[in-house]
Parts: structure tokens; sequence; C-alpha cells
């Protein structure tokens, strides 16, 4: 560049809200936007989480209420989660027929899934007695084999009821070649795999324990989801080794506090990207806008477009459907 000041002025392409609209180098779609929405069986009427204002625990009633409203939005997609009524050691209800996730997926996917993709969380905590991701060993470990076996079942047990994607967030070393080996062997094989291939063991997660009721009644999850501090290399490999076993895009997990994650990612790969804007982003810009401290609306703008910056396709947001209409 050889314009310098007083010549060179870049304040001028920021004079007007056209000016800054037209030459705007990120843009938000309502499409890339996908509705985390949680439902717990044997509730009649929409729980509230107290740390996440605004965020229920659904009814069957209330979550395909707020399924068609997301898609109405024109919201891209919708994740469930299920919270059953009886949870034992290998969270039988995760792949039961009948069980919570299973029915509500049959019911959101018959109503608005040819408007929004309609997805599952593939996991066990939301189903396990001790709030962990797997099978335990006798001594308190995750059995990291033993529960690629859950995972397997589980995500067909979601493609037979209608899921559209199954995205497994557990972190357990071959999990994703595990669940497609099982899809492709059951006749599903169009079931694409969202991996949740860089999930931190995160404080970021807290609110989320309460919303899906799945905090470990011992210990942490350090001992399968990566270090904050661990070398972003390890993050890459995470998702090499996803990609070789057959995901189909791949999930940086939270977002806000990963932003140089979520560029490596997106430089390093030829699939689609998602970052998951997680219950403690969520719950702490809501804190300070219910004490007057910052401006919500634009509060929630600007970091998703900083998520959507950094490289992600698809962003996981608790606001889906409320930044959808505005947008």
């Amino acid at each position: 560049m050889t314009a310098q000041y007083p010549v060179a002025r870049p304040r001028r392409l920021r004079r007007s809200p056209a000016l800054r609209r037209m030459v705007a180098g990120t843009r938000l779609h309502a499409a890339d936007l996908i509705l985390p929405a949680f439902v717990k069986e044997g509730i009649t009427e929409p729980h509230p989480v107290a740390s996440m204002p605004g965020v229920f625990q659904h009814t069957r009633d209330s979550l395909r209420k707020a399924a068609h409203e997301a898609a109405e939005a024109g919201v891209g997609g919708i994740i469930l989660f299920g919270i059953p009524a009886v949870k034992d050691a290998r969270g039988s209800a995760a792949d039961d027929p009948d069980g919570i996730l299973q029915v509500a997926l049959r019911e959101v996917n018959a109503e608005v899934g040819d408007a929004v993709v309609v997805m599952a969380d593939t996991c066990l905590d939301e189903f396990t007695d001790h709030g962990h991701c797997g099978i335990l060993t006798p001594s308190g470990d995750v059995d990291n084999d033993a529960t690629l076996e859950r995972y397997a079942s589980i995500a067909v047990a979601q493609a037979a009821a209608g899921s559209q994607m199954v995205a497994p967030s557990g972190m357990m070393d071959g999990q994703v070649g595990a669940i497609r080996s099982a899809l492709d062997g059951a006749g599903y094989g169009n079931v694409p795999i969202l991996a949740y291939s860089v999930k931190y063991a995160s404080a970021f997660f807290g609110p989320f324990r309460e919303a899906a009721e799945c905090a470990p009644q011992f210990g942490d999850r350090s001992t399968h989801q990566q270090d904050p501090a661990g070398p972003l290399e390890e993050a890459l490999r995470e998702v090499r080794l996803d990609l070789a076993e057959g995901a189909d895009a791949v999930m940086v997990k939270p977002a806000l506090a990963y932003l140089d994650v979520i560029t490596r990612v997106r430089d390093e790969v030829d699939v689609p990207v998602a970052a998951y804007q997680v219950s403690g982003e969520y719950a702490m810009i809501e804190a300070a806008a219910a004490n007057g401290w910052v401006d919500r609306d634009r509060m929630i703008t600007e970091s998703l477009v900083a998520i959507k910056r950094a490289g992600a396709d698809q962003i996981l947001t608790y606001w889906a459907t409320e930044v959808a209409r505005r947008l």
C-alpha cells in the first residue's frame, strides 16, 4: 500500500450502516445456526434451567413447539439431548427405542424434518446414574472400548428413530469408526457423523450439567476430554483421526475461548467445521445483561460474529432461534 494519511482514510467505509453492511467481511446466516434442545421424560410443564435464563428442559409438546419456532425462523438444525426418568450404570435408556430421546427424535423429525436437520447428541452422560460418558471399570475409570459398543448401539437407535445426523461427544478413542461401522452395517450408511473432535475439559460447561442433569457423581472428564492447556497439535491430531474413521464434519467445543483452534482446524480440513457456543458462554452474557453491564443483543451478535470469523461454518448456540429471527 502506497497511500498514507491524509489520502488514505479507512473511516470512509464506516460512515453509515449501509456502507458497513455492504463491506462486511463476516456474515451470519440463519441456516448456519444449530439449536441445542433438552427434552425430559416424565414432566408435564417445561422446566426453566436456572443457570441459563430462557433455556428449558422441554416436555415432548414444548419441544415440538420450539422445533417449529426454530424452523419458522430459518434455523439450520436442532440437536436433541434426552433426560430419562430412570438412569443406570450402562445408560440403558440411551438406545431404548421407546426412550425419551428416540421418541423425541421421531416426533420432531416427523414435524420439521423437511425444514431443519434433526440430529442427536450421541453420548451416555445424560443417561448414566454416575454421570460419566461411558461404561466404568470396577475401579471407576471410563472403559474406552466397552463404551464404543454402547455408542455404536446408541447411534443405530438414533438413526432408526429418524435422526438425520449423529454427533458423538464422548471423546472416546475410536468412537467415530465404531459408529460408522455400526451405522453402515445396520443400513444407515447415508447418516452423516458430526464428530465432537476437539472437546476440552472446560469450566465453561458448568450450566449444561444442570440442564442435562449429567454432573459426574465423582471425578471429572479430564482423562478423555482435552486439556485446555494442551498443545494445538493434539487438537489437529484428534481431527485427523476422526476424519480417517469416517467423520463427515467436525466440531470444536467450547467456541469463544478456543477461536484460535477453530481457525487452525478450518485451515486444516476440507469438511464443514462446527463450533459449540456452550452453556457457560451463554450464561455469562445473560448474567451480565441482567445486571445492566452489557448491551445484550450486541454482545450476542458480536460473540457469534467472532466464532464465524474464526472459521466456523455452523454454530451451535442456545440463541439460534432468537438470532435467526433478527437475521
